[in-house]
């Protein structure tokens, strides 16, 4: 059988030509780990100016602490996995992803569990709770988040406070509103608002062993309660006076039955306005005066010195 050689050799040639091309196009675009260093090191967290625990100096100092931060190290020796394994143990922490660049950079992207109520029981816990009813431990977070305070343990919390805290948080009106929960001896529940001097008692939260069902019975729960709330307050409370009344109950849909302040109390409040808009009275005189005596003492400096003045 006759045999091509010649043909083969140029097709071969062509082969080890397209492989070298191959090669030289590759390495040129991906330069050699062995001697690239990291430059820089991109670090993006979730919500990091809204209101998370983490910064980026965190995630760093975090890092520095196991020896993994990247930053000035061979890019080869930089292991993406161990970088997010060693973030994700973190208690504030949901998720964490690393991967590295061809121009020697290493990105870093964080979300990160949030926050949405402060936990200070009377059995002296104190942690805070995220969106999922996770615990999150105490640390140096100052946000102005609501406080649930009285009969709580983790459980509870976790079950019932977290969902209930989502439904007041999911309204704009009631998350300026409402600063306070309060949790009663028998697990009835109260709220403490921003604006009025008075308590408001919502009733009980409805028990379900099942976690879905629960939370989904808490927020229809709690969401009917504000909603007829919202109305008193616009329609009510808005005429009477926001602090005429000092317990407000809505624990039954056909009823708000209302706790008047004592006398003796609302005696002092009346009297203590009375007292302050005197005092601004008094205020007010009293600048005018000095603005009389300041005007008349202008006019007479004005006549001396016009009677000083030359004369023909």
């Amino acid at each position: 059988m006759y045999i091509q050689w010649k043909k083969i050799i140029i097709t071969t040639l062509d082969l080890v030509l397209a492989f070298y091309l191959i090669m030289a196009v590759t390495s040129w675009n991906n330069p050699d780990e062995n001697s690239q260093l990291c430059t820089k090191v991109d670090i993006n967290i979730s919500d990091a100016n809204n209101a998370g625990f983490l910064t980026a100096g965190e995630i760093k100092h975090i890092l520095e602490k196991d020896h993994l931060y990247p930053l000035n190290k061979k890019m080869e020796s930089i292991n993406p996995r161990s970088i997010e394994e060693a973030l994700k143990v973190g208690p504030f922490v949901k998720t964490a992803q690393c991967f590295k660049t061809k121009n020697g950079h290493v990105k870093i992207s964080i979300t990160q569990r949030m926050p949405i109520i402060r936990i200070k029981s009377q059995h002296g816990s104190d942690f805070y709770l995220d969106d999922n009813g996770g615990i999150l431990p105490n640390s140096k977070y100052t946000s102005d988040l609501i406080i649930a305070t009285g009969n709580i343990d983790n459980n509870f919390a976790k079950s019932y406070i977290a969902p209930l805290a989502k439904t007041i948080s999911a309204s704009p009106f009631w998350l300026n509103q409402i600063e306070q929960i309060n949790v009663l001896p028998d697990r009835g529940i109260e709220l403490v608002p921003r604006v009025g001097d008075h308590i408001i008692f919502i009733g009980y939260l409805p028990y379900n062993r099942y976690k879905n069902t629960r939370e989904r019975e808490i927020k229809a729960f709690v969401t009917k309660k504000l909603s007829r709330l919202e109305k008193f307050y616009r329609y009510g409370l808005s005429q009477a006076g926001w602090n005429k009344y000092s317990y407000i109950d809505v624990e039954f849909d056909n009823q708000i039955v209302c706790k008047r302040r004592d006398s003796e109390a609302e005696k002092k409040e009346a009297e203590a306005l009375k007292e302050e808009a005197k005092k601004k009275d008094s205020e007010v005189q009293q600048r005018t005066e000095e603005q009389e005596r300041e005007k008349a003492r202008k006019e007479v400096d004005q006549q001396e010195h016009t009677s000083d003045g030359p004369t023909e």
